[in-house]
């Protein structure tokens, strides 16, 4: 059962990822997609990203802190400018044209994590 609630939350962050325009090809999808399960898990590695959630992903993946960073923030910015704008605005509270720029590398991976547990706690009361 826990394997099989794993899988919905990864494809849940795969389709807002998708929706919201980060390309599958890129090392950054990779990367935002396991920070997104380490924060919906634990909410602390949000607020110490260079010195809990990087170091980590980057042990996974067998790089370094620095390139993942890169990666995300890239993945970032590529969403950002060719994303679904509606779906920028339902997830951040304001849209792309507002002239607020991006969101950071943790805002970005804590507004996703955050619509993750909303989402399973809507689906986790349907189903009791």
């Amino acid at each position: 059962m826990q394997e099989q609630s794993g899988r919905e939350v990864e494809q849940m962050i795969s389709h807002i990822m998708l929706d919201m325009g980060v390309p599958a090809h890129l090392k950054g999808y990779r990367y935002v997609r396991t920070a997104v399960l380490m924060a919906e898990e634990d909410m602390k590695v949000v607020g110490s990203v260079t010195k809990l959630l990087y170091p980590e992903i980057a042990k996974r993946y067998n790089t370094t802190d620095g390139k993942v960073e890169r990666a995300i923030r890239n993945a970032i910015e590529i969403s950002w400018e060719r994303g679904n704008r509606e779906t920028f605005e339902e997830m951040f509270g304001y849209c792309v044209d507002s002239g607020r720029g991006r969101p950071t590398n943790s805002e970005y991976i804590a507004t996703i994590a955050d619509a993750i547990r909303v989402r399973r706690g809507a689906a986790d009361k349907q189903k009791a």
